[in-house]
């Protein structure tokens, strides 16, 4: 079995979870399959990518059998299975949704959370998993959902292990829309693809921005933007942008 698909179309490369009898939860050979997955879209002919689940759920988080049979340490098998992929995401200059199509929890949240943005299907829901079996958030849940909900409702949501439903998520902003469930892998194509066709360096330098702000000085970020603009203003996306504005058309972006 193949733990994660990935399917190419033009510049967008869809991700999918793939053990959809276990509502996709991960275990050693995910991880791995994920972290492969995620190299592919390292590519710098890959423009946008979709991150999803197989059949009925997106991500139930750990599997817990698995858990339970593997020795060593929590830290250690953190670090060597959910960190890089965390990081992986994290690292890609492009953008990254996570198409919610079911259940997604534990850290599957995180994993979703980790992402530049996320839709969800009307059939989705979310829940923190964690402290219903007396843990904490990791995978970076914590980092990730207290900068997307702020520090009171990510805690009051992390701590009761409260059930939302994809209009709540919504209604949070922890998705930015929410379609009918057998919609979702259009829209989603659909977003790839409007993203796949964007400045694709640009649109990874404000992914950099935006990550470094939460805890930058206003000198900092300043600073990091008038950098980061220098190195927009060398790349052929700007050029063709400006030329496009001039001749009154619409630009033809290439990524580079």
């Amino acid at each position: 079995m193949t733990e994660v698909l990935t399917e190419r179309d033009d510049a967008v490369l869809t991700i999918t979870l793939n053990r959809p009898e276990v509502f996709n939860a991960f275990n050693g050979a995910l991880h791995a399959a994920l972290l492969a997955a995620l190299g592919e879209a390292a590519d710098s002919a890959v423009r946008a990518v979709v991150i999803t689940g197989a059949g009925r759920g997106f991500c139930a988080g750990q599997d817990l059998k698995e858990f339970q049979e593997v020795s060593g340490s929590i830290r250690e098998r953190l670090e060597q299975t959910y960190h890089p992929n965390i990081r992986a995401i994290r690292a890609l200059e492009k953008p990254v949704l996570a198409a919610v199509n079911g259940p997604c929890a534990g850290a599957g949240l995180s994993l979703a959370a980790a992402c530049d943005v996320r839709i969800a299907s009307n059939s989705a829901t979310f829940v923190p998993g964690f402290v219903g079996i007396g843990l904490v958030p990791d995978s970076g849940g914590s980092f990730f959902l207290h900068r997307l909900l702020g520090f009171a409702r990510a805690f009051e949501w992390m701590s009761s292990n409260r059930k939302l439903t994809a209009a709540d998520a919504h209604a949070w902003g922890l998705v930015s829309e929410v379609v009918p469930a057998d919609g979702l892998a259009a829209r989603a194509a659909e977003l790839g693809a409007t993203w796949a066709e964007a400045p694709t360096r640009a649109i990874g330098m404000t992914k950099r921005l935006f990550d470094h702000a939460h805890d930058a000085s206003l000198d900092e970020q300043l600073e990091l933007e008038a950098e980061l603009q220098g190195a927009a203003t060398e790349t052929a996306d700007f050029a063709e942008g400006v030329t496009a504005f001039l001749e009154k058309r619409r630009p033809r972006f290439t990524g580079a």
